[in-house]
């Protein structure tokens, strides 16, 4: 069974920026962007180390990205959480999924207090997977 929440994010926003997508294609954070992105999504970089990732131009933080942002998928060490959901607030983000080892309850609190789904501990790229499958 899909959680409610993974459904309705997966089924309902396709602008996904990507906290701490890496450049290196042998990452988790590459890999399931690279697989969202392929899948239909708009995928939004967010690394200050980077000009481009996966023919997208990157950002330095959420704040700078120019367009709306329906998903903010964190890859980053759970200590930024609660910093990246109250950015993922101040844009105005939808929801904000906190990847697979990410459990941050006090963020998870905040967000959905803010009116964003929230989804915490799951991997993006699995879900999906699951998502499709089930509905096929």
């Amino acid at each position: 069974m899909i959680p409610e929440a993974n459904k309705k994010i997966l089924s309902n926003y396709k602008t996904i920026a990507v906290v701490g997508l890496s450049k290196n294609p042998e990452k988790d954070s590459y890999k399931v962007a690279s697989y969202m992105q392929n899948a239909g999504y708009r995928v939004i970089p967010v690394n200050p180390g980077a000009e481009e990732i996966l023919g997208e131009k990157a950002y330095k933080n959420l704040r700078d990205i120019p367009e709306p942002v329906d998903v903010v998928n964190i890859f980053r060490p759970l200590a930024e959480a609660g910093g990246i959901v109250d950015a993922a607030i101040s844009i105005g983000a939808k929801a904000v999924w906190m990847q697979l080892g990410i459990f941050d309850e006090a963020a998870a609190k905040k967000a959905a207090g803010a009116g964003l789904d929230v989804v915490m501990d799951w991997c993006m790229m699995t879900e999906h997977m699951r998502l499709k499958k089930w509905s096929e």
